[in-house]
């Protein structure tokens, strides 16, 4: 039932009367589905102002710099939780009993495993290919792998996928990682957290096994954490158009996943390094404070601001905190991190950068642990796809759930009218 009404005028057409709902949060949303049925339809390149769904997982007030998961802060979450008690969150919509925790993460670690015969699939891709173009490709080939779990319309076959999904993808991250660098895959244990395992797999050798450190398995969990949702963004949003379709979960994960790949999305924090690539050293920093504030000039500076957030990002304070802890603990003297924590501070205390809200964002904390910990560059990516993994799923899940429909967009055609082919 709606809440309200709105009316919408025309001229020389008679008013069409459309519903206004209210959510829980958030601003009221005018229902325009009967506009085709007037003849008209909405235009709204990038979906800015369009509601395609309705959902219960994740709310963001960009404005207020806010980010819930199913109501609770993402602030609280990285503080007291950890990512497979979030990732239960997300899929179930309460926080687990203590029993429930722990059959959660004792499912999640009796599936860590993958199929033996993935190891020939990766054989097929190249050494030197992106570690992204071979998580799209694996993931995708899941679904004829573990085939006995695709009915969409059987929740308990969804469960088992999702169970799946969460548990491999930091298994097959850290088999991208260690394909491209040519050393042996290491297989995961289940004596260790989700995350101290990620970095087992990714770290040690059959030659070498050093105990993980649990200051960096905990910025790990949080970088998870702090990516596990993120509402209707490009690559959720592709998950659920991709599943719209009736696509096994697998294929439509690995649909995120390749939207995730883009440098506008996913791609940010590599971005972030680049640009300090770019800057160089600490004496140069200024030049490019410069550039930037010009705005004539294309150079961005990346990791600062946010699409969403017009206030500041809730993520980066929790993400500053851990990549304080993180070059404590390692004690890092990199040229590249030194310059990226003297922009912090300069853009922190530049009236320019405050004034249009203009602060470091997750993309630029999480770039610059991310490179702490010894992960290379390219593999920035395969790591938000393994975080955002449980989000996706949530959405998907959501959506399958109840009545949907195929996802349908419509265009604004400025092409052609009909016109008959010449006579030759």
């Amino acid at each position: 039932m709606a809440d309200k009404k709105a009316q919408l005028i025309i001229e020389g057409a008679a008013p069409i009367e459309l519903p206004v709902y209210s959510g829980t949060l958030g601003p009221d949303v005018v229902d325009v589905r009967g506009l085709t049925s007037e003849g008209v339809f909405t235009f709204d390149p990038g979906f800015m102002a369009t509601s395609s769904c309705e959902s219960k997982i994740t709310y963001i007030d960009g404005d207020k710099g806010v980010l819930l998961h199913r109501g609770y802060p993402i602030e609280q979450l990285a503080e007291k939780s950890d990512f497979l008690e979030t990732c239960f969150l997300l899929l179930k919509g309460e926080l687990p009993t203590a029993a429930e925790k722990e059959k959660f993460d004792n499912t999640i670690k009796n599936h860590t495993m993958v199929h033996e015969q993935l190891k020939n699939f990766l054989n097929g891709f190249r050494r030197d290919a992106h570690p992204m173009a071979i998580m799209c490709g694996v993931v995708g080939a899941l679904s004829a792998f573990y085939h006995d779990s695709l009915d969409i319309n059987d929740p308990h076959h969804r469960e088992i996928s999702a169970i799946r999904l969460i548990a491999k993808m930091p298994t097959i991250a850290a088999m991208v990682y260690k394909y491209s660098a040519g050393q042996p895959m290491m297989y995961p244990r289940n004596d260790l957290s989700y995350s101290e395992n990620f970095l087992h797999m990714m770290f040690n050798t059959p030659a070498e096994i050093k105990p993980i450190s649990p200051v960096l398995a905990r910025a790990m969990d949080r970088i998870f954490v702090l990516h596990a949702d993120h509402e209707q963004n490009a690559s959720t949003s592709t998950v659920r158009l991709a599943g719209s379709s009736g696509a096994n979960p697998f294929a439509c994960i690995a649909a995120g996943i390749a939207a995730l790949w883009g440098p506008a999305h996913g791609g940010a924090n590599e971005a972030v390094l680049r640009m300090l690539d770019e800057i160089g050293d600490v004496s140069n920093i200024d030049s490019f404070i410069a550039k930037a504030k010009d705005k004539d000039d294309p150079f961005k500076l990346m990791g600062f601001g946010h699409r969403v957030y017009k206030n500041f990002d809730p993520r980066a304070r929790v993400m500053k905190q851990t990549c304080d802890e993180v070059l404590g603990e390692l004690g890092i003297n990199d040229p590249q991190l030194e310059l990226a924590m003297k922009l912090e501070e300069i853009a922190l205390s530049d009236p320019y950068f405050a004034e249009r809200n203009l602060y470091p964002n997750v993309d630029f904390y999480s770039g610059i642990i991310l490179k702490a910990l010894g992960i290379p560059t390219e593999m920035f990516t395969v790591i938000f796809a393994t975080g955002r993994t449980p989000g996706w799923i949530a959405h998907w899940n959501e959506m399958i759930s109840n009545p949907y429909k195929i996802g349908r967009p419509r265009q604004l055609y400025t092409g052609y009218t009909q016109r008959d082919y010449p006579n030759k």
